[in-house]
């Protein structure tokens, strides 16, 4: 029983080991674009932002919804924008017509997402901002 019980603990402990290694593969992803893209910087200074209003401004939940899906898609597609971008440089080091509309398609895919939270932010911050002048 004990030698089943010790076995059992062991494979967990493995588990969690790598389940850990994993997040601190994520977080380094993280901390590479935050170091190196421009764009991600200036995002997370709009997601300060937006986390100080909503709290100086006291949102309800469900504008704390709305605020949280907007960074969350801003901040993911310009994850993938860098990553799409990588990876085109790494496979296509020469200049490509192609590969320069995969970039071009990426970077829009950030510029969309953007403009969804800019409205969201109008919609929900605006009106309260006003009520304060």
């Amino acid at each position: 029983m004990f030698a089943i019980v010790t076995m059992f603990t062991i494979v967990q402990i493995c588990i969690m080991k790598k389940l850990i290694r994993s997040f601190g593969y994520a977080f380094k992803g993280v901390a590479y674009a935050t170091a190196t893209q421009l764009n991600f910087r200036i995002h997370l200074g709009a997601t300060t932002l937006a986390l100080l209003l909503g709290y100086f401004l006291k949102i309800s939940t469900a504008e704390w919804l709305w605020v949280a899906l907007s960074i969350t898609l801003v901040l993911v597609t310009e994850l993938f924008n860098t990553m799409i971008e990588a990876l085109t440089d790494f496979v296509s080091p020469g200049f490509n017509d192609t590969a320069g509309r995969v970039k071009d398609m990426s970077a829009g895919t950030v510029v969309i997402a953007a403009a969804f939270a800019l409205i969201t932010g109008l919609v929900i911050f605006l009106p309260k901002l006003l009520l304060l002048f």
